[in-house]
């Protein structure tokens, strides 16, 4: 009898087990199955086909668009070593902009270059900028597939992105991108527009500065990204800068109103004082927050470390001790001509010479334009209360292992660069 009632509450026990078990699995699957909706519902938000009812029109028209950029094969670059897909997909207000239309908003962009592991950077850049700016990204490999199919799932999930900026894509001429809706596994658990961030974080540290490739022997063509960024915009005005800088507040509305003001010369361009920041601090806004933190060492001058006379022509000194700690109007400064080896940055017209494309990797790229500019008569006004920062103290040792041997052979085509502007300027008495 003893015996009788264990062997009962043990089938009572087994059956309780059993039954746990199978909720667990039907939990389980239940969890599944809405998993699965739910990325099926992201999906087909991302690549809905227009002939099902309830498809998002504007969705489907940013989907035709970019079907359409990648079926033109791109065009490939002077050099013909590189593929260019230019406007791969237009922002709102580019594909919305009429002729004469709001001429106020597009009259300064910005224009910035990265690889896909900086990309990620986009988002603190808009949010700060928050006006027309135009990305020119550089893909290898079969970071192709994934920068494509990236920018595509940003222009879906992030309204101000989808608002704002433009996207091309640059690759190696023997390299196509396709449209992505095959790469499923590039959309797994894209939810949101903080989902896609997420996702470009984990590749920030795919590659070390400009090493890129098995080998870091795939040269990332800087100033070549800096043209198609720059021709990738109709602005009158455009401010190049790297997309892991960040500009001071409100620069747009601010540079629009001295320009009402004054009228730029035609051989102008603004001058905005370039600082790195240490990564912990929070970017500055306005002067006086930049003036604060410079004034104990967590802002320094750009490449101070590095490059000291690179920049040393601003003068430091006398921007930041000037008494416009941003509470007045934006106005220049002071003037300066240029002197070897300043390369800053500055807004410019669209009209100023281009970048030349020679130059690739490190070294040299900036200051050759820097250069030209000099020779072809431009002089170079500083802005009072405007800046560029940069995240993060660039120092030695954090760069790849054949920056000096690009430094190297970009200082010789420098050299033939410069005999070249003798040329091209034959009337110029300056030299650089």
């Amino acid at each position: 009898m003893h015996l009788s009632k264990k062997c009962s509450a043990f089938k009572v026990v087994l059956g309780a087990l059993v039954l746990v078990a199978l909720l667990q699995m039907i939990y389980l699957s239940f969890l599944s199955k809405l998993h699965g909706k739910q990325q099926r519902y992201r999906y087909s938000e991302l690549f809905g086909t227009s002939g099902k009812k309830n498809a998002n029109p504007e969705k489907n028209s940013r989907k035709e668009r970019l079907r359409y950029s990648l079926s033109t094969g791109g065009i490939f670059d002077p050099s013909g070593q590189y593929r260019v897909y230019k406007n791969l997909i237009k922002s709102d207000f580019s594909t919305n902009q009429k002729p004469g239309a709001d001429a106020n908003s597009h009259f300064l962009a910005l224009a910035t270059h990265t690889s896909i592991n900086n990309l990620h950077h986009l988002n603190s850049l808009v949010e700060r900028w928050q006006n027309p700016l135009s990305v020119a990204i550089f893909a290898h490999g079969q970071d192709v597939k994934f920068a494509t199919a990236l920018v595509y799932a940003l222009t879906i999930f992030c309204p101000q992105i989808q608002a704002l900026v433009d996207f091309h894509l640059v690759c190696h001429s023997g390299q196509m991108a396709s449209f992505p809706e095959q790469d499923r596994e590039h959309f797994t658990g894209l939810e949101d527009c903080a989902a896609v961030f997420a996702r470009l974080e984990t590749h920030r540290d795919k590659y070390q500065n400009y090493a890129i490739g098995g080998n870091g022997n795939v040269s990332y063509p800087n100033n070549l990204l800096r043209n198609v960024a720059r021709g990738g915009t109709e602005a009158n005005y455009i401010l190049v800068i790297d997309i892991d800088m960040a500009p001071s507040a409100d620069l747009h509305q601010q540079f629009l109103a001295l320009v009402m003001r004054r009228e730029p010369a035609t051989d102008e361009v603004f001058v905005l004082p370039a600082f790195e920041i240490r990564h912990v601090r929070k970017m500055p806004a306005t002067k006086s927050e930049l003036v604060q933190l410079y004034q104990v060492g967590e802002v320094r001058p750009f490449y101070e470390e590095l490059c000291p006379r690179c920049q040393a022509p601003t003068n430091y000194s006398q921007w930041v001790n000037r008494h416009s700690q941003g509470l007045g109007p934006l106005d220049v400064a002071y003037t300066l001509s240029w002197v070897d080896p300043w390369e800053p940055f500055y807004i410019g017209h669209r009209t100023v010479p281009l970048y030349d494309e020679n130059f690739r990797q490190y070294g040299f790229n900036r200051i050759s334009q820097a250069c030209e500019l000099h020779v072809a008569g431009y002089r170079f006004s500083v802005l009072n209360a405007a800046f560029v920062v940069h995240k993060g103290f660039k120092v030695q040792g954090e760069f790849h292992s054949r920056k000096d041997e690009e430094n190297r052979r970009n200082r010789l085509l420098f050299r033939s660069f410069k005999e070249g502007l003798k040329t091209k300027y034959p009337s110029s008495p300056r030299r650089c």
